[in-house]
């Protein structure tokens, strides 16, 4: 069973990331193997669910290896100014998006230049980032700029006001907390293919009961080995900011995955994964409200009572 519903640990209970590791374990060892749009290869299944209790400050923070929270945040925090440049994240050294428009600019210019100087020339002149750093109308564009069109008088179309989507789910938790429109989408149809990457975390929903936000999460398409264990911590902490907004309590994360699968060259990763045992309840902390969920800094989280084992590398498939 993949789904143990909002249990958190104890002498008897499994460990809440458990789950994970079973998951993991079920995608590599009766996974159907399939060629990819990478050309990697991966082993999948079609349709996967995990459930975190978010109360008490709990979150769902690997412990079997170290998951970088700070990068994580850092990537919503970007998410949330409505930005697509990797340069803001660059000058953080975050280093999440670089593999794409490097790649872009490989194929588009010829130039056989490594990611680490390509990400330097990012880093270093404004220019080449605005032509070469831009990812495309990706997540944080959808979220909070969503386009319209307005009709004209010579019948054809021109751009109207963008939608913010964060904005509308704050004030509808506020104001109409028994609503079942509490989405934010980040599936565009029309703008996909100006997109560096589809959203694989395309689809949040807010729930509000006795007091508490629950947040489901569907991802079409997850990494689990990789992108997992960021995509929790992200859909989590996202959570617990728009619960402190809208003067609610943390309630539990579901997470439903579509296409979830392990990549073929990430043999030594998983294996070493599911050695490990978990251990431990990593608990976040937001030391202050900031007046919008749009002005948190990273210095407003705190995460005690993490000690992970040793992080365990991987290469990104792009």
């Amino acid at each position: 069973m993949l789904a143990f519903a909002g249990y958190r640990s104890s002498m008897t209970e499994p460990h809440p990331e458990q789950q994970y590791l079973d998951l993991m374990r079920q995608i590599w060892e009766r996974g159907s193997e399939r060629v990819d749009r990478t050309g990697i290869g991966t082993r999948s299944i079609a349709g996967a669910m995990l459930r975190y209790d978010l109360s008490d400050g709990a979150m769902p923070l690997l412990t079997t290896k170290r998951v970088y929270w700070k990068t994580a945040t850092r990537e919503m925090l970007w998410f949330l100014t409505g930005e697509t440049n990797i340069r803001p994240l660059v000058l953080q050294e975050v280093k999440i998006w670089n593999e794409w428009p490097h790649a872009r600019y490989v194929k588009e210019t010829g130039e056989d230049i490594a990611l680490e100087d390509f990400v330097q020339r990012i880093a270093d002149s404004e220019d080449f980032a605005e032509t070469w750093g831009d990812l495309g109308p990706v997540y944080g564009k959808q979220w909070v700029d969503w386009p319209t069109y307005l009709a004209r008088e010579d019948g054809l179309f021109e751009a109207g006001p963008g939608i913010n989507q964060i904005a509308h789910v704050v004030e509808s938790l506020r104001n109409n907390p028994g609503s079942r429109r509490h989405i934010i989408e980040g599936w565009n149809v029309a703008e996909l293919d100006q997109m560096a990457l589809p959203p694989c975390h395309k689809t949040y929903q807010f729930h509000v009961a006795d007091g508490r936000l629950n947040c489901l999460l569907y991802q079409r398409s997850c990494d689990v080995a990789l992108g997992l264990p960021f995509n929790l911590w992200s859909a989590a902490l996202l959570n617990r900011m728009l619960a402190q907004q809208a003067s609610l309590e943390p309630g539990e994360l579901v997470w439903m995955g579509g296409d979830v699968h392990l990549y073929l060259n990430h043999a030594h990763l998983i294996e070493e994964q599911l050695s490990r045992s978990p251990s431990g309840n990593p608990t976040l902390e937001i030391t202050r409200k900031p007046e919008t969920i749009f002005d948190y800094k990273i210095e407003d989280f705190r995460v005690d009572d993490y000690a992970p084992q040793p992080p365990i590398k991987a290469p990104v498939a792009v």
